[in-house]
């Protein structure tokens, strides 16, 4: 089972670009199922999965190694922080997927020092960092739009 979440069913056993395709998935999932959120619900949603994201990375790291390449809830974690609280759209999939991406893999400070936490936990806090950053990049970049009209 833990193999099941932390590979997000499989996917992270994607020949190229398992990260990529972990965020994918979710964005999919996220499009498909998640309808506009209230604050508790987003609330809800970010701490379960960042607790089943933790944990699942955890184990998997004591099976597999240090940050295996096949586990990718921690994609998937960071990818629902990126797009927390934002209205649900095509827009805000589309950039979540490329910001998030764009921040998981260059992980500015402190993302890539929290690495190096224990555990499940330095698997999943950068991804946590970089969802959001993320969203305050969308966030921004959407009231500025918004703004200049």
């Amino acid at each position: 089972m833990n193999r099941l979440i932390a590979t997000l069913f499989f996917v992270g056993y994607a020949p190229w670009a398992p990260g990529t395709a972990g965020t994918a998935f979710v964005a999919l999932l996220y499009w498909l199922f998640v309808p506009a959120l209230g604050v508790l619900e987003w609330i809800g949603v970010l701490l379960v999965t960042s607790a089943i994201g933790v944990y699942s990375a955890g184990r998997a790291a004591l099976e597999w190694g240090k940050d295996p390449r096949q586990v990718v809830v921690d994609e998937g974690v960071g990818f629902l922080f990126a797009v927390a609280f934002l209205p649900p759209s095509a827009g805000t999939v589309i950039a979540g997927f490329f910001v998030f991406r764009a921040f998981d893999i260059v992980k500015p400070p402190p993302a890539r020092q929290l690495e190096a936490l224990p555990g499940g936990w330095g698997i999943v806090a950068d991804d946590v960092v970089a969802g959001l950053y993320s969203n305050v990049v969308i966030r921004s970049s959407s009231y500025l739009v918004e703004w200049m009209g």
